[in-house]
Protein backbone atom coordinates (compact mmCIF):
# COMPACT_ATOMS: atom_id res chain seq x y z
CA UNK A 1 0.00 0.00 0.00
CA UNK A 2 1.63 3.16 -0.87
CA UNK A 3 1.09 6.54 0.57
CA UNK A 4 -2.22 8.20 -0.94
CA UNK A 5 -4.02 8.72 2.48
CA UNK A 6 -5.38 12.18 3.54
CA UNK A 7 -3.78 13.89 6.39
CA UNK A 8 -5.53 14.21 9.72
CA UNK A 9 -5.55 16.96 12.20
CA UNK A 10 -6.25 17.00 15.73
CA UNK A 11 -5.99 20.13 17.57
CA UNK A 12 -4.00 20.02 20.92
CA UNK A 13 -4.28 22.68 24.22
CA UNK A 14 -1.35 23.07 25.78
CA UNK A 15 -2.05 22.93 29.24
CA UNK A 16 -0.20 23.33 32.47
CA UNK A 17 0.34 19.64 33.14
CA UNK A 18 2.42 19.53 30.13
CA UNK A 19 4.99 21.90 31.22
CA UNK A 20 8.36 20.75 32.47
CA UNK A 21 10.72 22.67 34.44
CA UNK A 22 12.57 24.31 31.75
CA UNK A 23 9.37 26.23 30.99
CA UNK A 24 8.38 24.59 28.11
CA UNK A 25 6.33 20.97 27.42
CA UNK A 26 8.25 18.14 28.54
CA UNK A 27 9.18 15.72 25.48
CA UNK A 28 7.02 12.78 26.86
CA UNK A 29 3.50 14.80 25.96
CA UNK A 30 4.88 14.61 22.57
CA UNK A 31 4.50 11.22 22.27
CA UNK A 32 1.06 11.15 23.65
CA UNK A 33 -0.06 13.85 21.28
CA UNK A 34 0.82 11.19 18.75
CA UNK A 35 -1.30 8.45 20.40
CA UNK A 36 -4.16 10.99 20.91
CA UNK A 37 -4.34 12.12 17.35
CA UNK A 38 -3.18 8.41 15.59
CA UNK A 39 -6.40 6.83 17.14
CA UNK A 40 -8.31 10.22 16.57
CA UNK A 41 -7.83 9.19 12.81
CA UNK A 42 -8.68 5.74 13.39
CA UNK A 43 -12.18 6.37 15.04
CA UNK A 44 -13.01 9.05 12.54
CA UNK A 45 -12.73 7.24 9.46
CA UNK A 46 -12.86 3.32 10.34
CA UNK A 47 -16.72 1.85 11.01
CA UNK A 48 -17.88 1.83 14.42
CA UNK A 49 -17.70 -1.80 14.27
CA UNK A 50 -14.26 -2.02 13.50
CA UNK A 51 -13.46 0.46 16.64
CA UNK A 52 -15.65 -1.73 18.86
CA UNK A 53 -13.60 -4.77 17.59
CA UNK A 54 -9.60 -3.41 17.08
CA UNK A 55 -7.77 -1.37 19.33
CA UNK A 56 -3.85 0.03 18.83
CA UNK A 57 -0.65 -0.66 20.16
CA UNK A 58 2.35 1.51 19.87
CA UNK A 59 5.35 -0.58 18.78
CA UNK A 60 7.84 2.08 17.87
CA UNK A 61 8.27 5.83 17.49
CA UNK A 62 11.09 7.80 16.12
CA UNK A 63 10.99 11.15 17.18
CA UNK A 64 12.72 14.20 15.89
CA UNK A 65 12.17 18.02 18.03
CA UNK A 66 12.81 20.99 15.75
CA UNK A 67 11.48 23.66 18.60
CA UNK A 68 9.68 23.91 21.70
CA UNK A 69 6.19 23.96 22.48
CA UNK A 70 4.92 26.93 25.73
CA UNK A 71 1.88 27.16 27.48
CA UNK A 72 -1.36 27.89 25.93
CA UNK A 73 0.19 27.54 22.19
CA UNK A 74 -2.28 26.14 19.60
CA UNK A 75 -0.65 23.08 18.60
CA UNK A 76 -2.18 20.60 15.54
CA UNK A 77 -0.51 17.06 15.45
CA UNK A 78 -1.25 16.20 11.65
CA UNK A 79 -0.78 12.59 10.98
CA UNK A 80 -0.54 10.15 7.67
CA UNK A 81 -1.24 6.99 7.71
CA UNK A 82 1.97 5.39 5.19
CA UNK A 83 0.93 2.21 4.60
CA UNK A 84 -0.96 -0.84 6.28
CA UNK A 85 1.27 -4.16 6.09
CA UNK A 86 -0.53 -7.58 8.02
CA UNK A 87 -1.64 -6.15 11.41
CA UNK A 88 0.88 -3.15 11.58
CA UNK A 89 0.07 0.61 10.41
CA UNK A 90 2.85 2.90 9.61
CA UNK A 91 1.99 6.77 10.38
CA UNK A 92 4.41 9.96 9.95
CA UNK A 93 2.96 13.09 12.74
CA UNK A 94 3.92 16.37 12.26
CA UNK A 95 3.63 18.67 14.90
CA UNK A 96 3.31 22.29 14.06
CA UNK A 97 2.39 25.69 15.70
CA UNK A 98 1.11 27.74 13.10
CA UNK A 99 4.01 27.54 10.65
CA UNK A 100 6.70 25.90 12.35
CA UNK A 101 7.21 22.54 12.81
CA UNK A 102 7.72 20.94 16.44
CA UNK A 103 8.35 17.87 16.01
CA UNK A 104 8.46 15.15 13.61
CA UNK A 105 7.37 11.36 14.10
CA UNK A 106 7.62 8.06 12.32
CA UNK A 107 5.66 5.37 14.21
CA UNK A 108 4.92 2.05 14.06
CA UNK A 109 1.05 0.50 15.64
CA UNK A 110 -0.21 -3.22 15.88
CA UNK A 111 -3.79 -3.85 15.22
CA UNK A 112 -4.95 -6.13 17.84
CA UNK A 113 -8.34 -8.04 18.45
CA UNK A 114 -10.27 -6.19 21.17
CA UNK A 115 -11.61 -9.65 22.88
CA UNK A 116 -8.42 -11.48 22.53
CA UNK A 117 -5.48 -9.27 22.67
CA UNK A 118 -3.72 -11.13 19.68
CA UNK A 119 -2.63 -9.28 16.39
CA UNK A 120 -5.40 -8.40 13.65
CA UNK A 121 -5.16 -8.04 10.32
CA UNK A 122 -7.81 -5.20 9.02
CA UNK A 123 -10.14 -6.52 6.59
CA UNK A 124 -9.73 -4.72 3.39
CA UNK A 125 -12.68 -2.87 3.09
CA UNK A 126 -12.00 -1.21 6.22
CA UNK A 127 -8.06 0.05 5.11
CA UNK A 128 -9.68 1.03 1.81
CA UNK A 129 -11.15 4.14 3.88
CA UNK A 130 -8.18 5.01 4.91
CA UNK A 131 -6.96 5.03 1.05
CA UNK A 132 -9.51 6.38 -1.06
CA UNK A 133 -7.72 7.22 -4.16
CA UNK A 134 -5.90 3.67 -4.48
CA UNK A 135 -6.65 -0.18 -5.29
CA UNK A 136 -6.53 -2.67 -1.96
Amino acid sequence: MTAAAHPHDHDITVGPDAIDFMGHVNNAHYLSWVQDAVLAHWRKIAPPEAVAQHLWVALKHEITYRRPAFLDDRVIATVILEKVQGARAFYETIIRRGEDVLAEVKSSWCCVDAETLRPARLASEVVARFFPNEKI
